[in-house]
């Protein structure tokens, strides 16, 4: 019963410390066209990351997650809450707008699976058309 009553309060007391990140997709922002603002996010495990489709047409989907977090994909147009309960790095893009290199990262702790974000992120980066760059600058803030 102990045991279980100060698991209980550790977990609501983590969880009052937090923090929610507010990402907006951008048609245009402060890194050029067809964006997410910011790009780079350092958070915690316990935070949260609330994508904002500040314009129509823009959405998100996981590419390179940390192993055991799942994948995933919004809606179109609609706010889109994801809770960081893995240490790493999880790199994500705008499914219609990905060829325009509208990408972004998450550090959550430590980059654990470095590696396999840079390779995801070096090909994401290959294959776009526009704005390039811009997801090598992401990567190159995770530490």
């Amino acid at each position: 019963m102990q045991k279980s009553l100060f698991t209980l309060l550790l977990t609501a007391s983590l969880s009052a410390f937090a923090a929610n990140h507010e990402v907006k997709m951008l048609d245009n922002g402060k890194d050029g066209s067809m964006v997410f603002e910011p790009g780079f996010i350092n958070a915690k495990v316990g935070d949260t990351v609330t994508f904002k489709p500040t314009h129509k047409g823009h959405w998100v989907q996981s590419k390179v997650l940390p192993e055991g977090v799942g994948e995933f994909l919004s809606k179109a147009d609609q706010e889109f809450i994801l809770k960081l309960t893995k240490e790493g790095v999880y790199v994500y893009t705008c499914p219609p707008h990905r060829m325009m290199n509208m990408s972004g990262v998450i550090q959550v702790g430590k980059a654990v699976n470095k590696a396999q974000a840079q390779a995801a992120a070096d090909e994401l980066e290959k294959r776009s058309m526009q704005n390039k760059g811009r997801l090598k600058k992401y990567m190159s803030q995770v530490k």
